[in-house]
């Protein structure tokens, strides 16, 4: 059992561990299948945003289908661990000195509006395989 003095208080879940988790094909679901249920089984607050579910939503859609990009989102809705956060206009133009703070890096805006959040939540830590959260200088977790 996983040790809850070692866990982060809060997680952002990103779109690359939410793909991951959903897609037994990924290459990192395994990974993501791990994180996720260490997460839950520490009680780990899991945070993300409406831009991050929109790009799943997308990708899943393409890759795998219509239903199966419903059930992923439906699941995020469900779980009483996921808090969906809805950026405002002050973490848009965070976001937008994030973009301007990291010009020499591909950012994606939700990537930066993500960054934001996680400032604003004061959540240190990312459930990604995305290592821009590094370059903004968040951690990925590792689980414990």
């Amino acid at each position: 059992m996983p040790n809850p003095s070692d866990a982060p208080r809060k997680l952002f879940v990103d779109s690359a561990a939410w793909l991951a988790f959903f897609s037994a094909r990924d290459g990192r679901h395994a990974d993501a299948d791990r994180l996720m249920r260490e997460a839950m089984a520490l009680k780990i607050p899991l945070l993300t945003t409406n831009l991050v579910l929109a790009e799943v939503h997308r990708l899943l859609l393409h890759r795998a289908g219509i239903q199966p990009a419903a059930t992923a989102l439906e699941r995020i809705d469900l779980s009483k661990a996921v808090t969906v956060l809805y950026p405002d206009a002050k973490l848009h133009r965070e976001a937008r000195s994030w973009l301007t703070k990291l010009s020499d890096q591909v950012i994606s805006y939700a990537d930066a509006v993500s960054f934001s959040a996680m400032k604003a939540q004061q959540c240190r830590y990312a459930l990604s395989f995305d290592h821009d959260f590094v370059t903004a200088g968040f951690s990925l977790w590792q689980g414990p």
